[in-house]
């Protein structure tokens, strides 16, 4: 009888939960997706932006500076470095250069996946992967161990472990 309880139980907090993280799937996938494009320029708009630095940055600095960790400097004339897709004044700390930005919104949405300790969507980050834990093992509670429909799950379950697996590694 205990094991029958656990299994109800089980099935009912798999529905209910599933019922309240489908919102909060439905946002992580999209905003997965748009990830998936993150090295190009898929849904981006160009942004122009002037920024006064500190004078006389070097080039790592400057990319710091500039939020762009691969900054190389393309030339250098007089004082004015040039950089792609903008330029620096070593004397002046004037800059200007053009970013490709994803829409607010979508913005927002991927920062889900990008989530650090440090902010509040770590909250949601951290309850969303121990709910996606646990419908993994309710799962296995949806039907009983000896029906074919059990076997056949078990088989997936490991396939898709496989599959992971060989797409990690290979």
């Amino acid at each position: 009888m205990a094991k029958n309880s656990l299994s109800t139980g089980m099935r009912v907090i798999h529905r209910y939960l599933g019922f309240f993280l489908a919102g909060i799937m439905a946002v992580y996938s999209l905003s997965g997706i748009v990830l998936i494009f993150r090295d190009t320029d898929f849904l981006k708009k160009e942004k122009q932006i002037v920024k006064e630095l500190k004078p006389g940055l070097e080039a790592k600095e400057l990319g710091q500076e500039v939020k762009n960790r691969e900054l190389k400097v393309t030339k250098t004339e007089g004082d004015l470095v040039y950089f792609a897709n903008g330029t620096y004044n070593k004397v002046t700390g004037h800059t200007e250069y053009k970013v490709k930005e994803l829409p607010t919104v979508i913005n927002k949405l991927t920062g889900l996946h990008k989530a650090k300790s440090s902010e509040p969507l770590f909250f949601l980050n951290i309850f969303f992967g121990v709910s996606l834990f646990f419908f993994v093992i309710s799962s296995f509670w949806m039907f009983m161990p000896k029906t074919s429909i059990f076997k056949k799950g078990i088989a997936f379950t490991i396939a898709g472990i496989v599959l992971t697996l060989v797409l990690l590694f290979v």
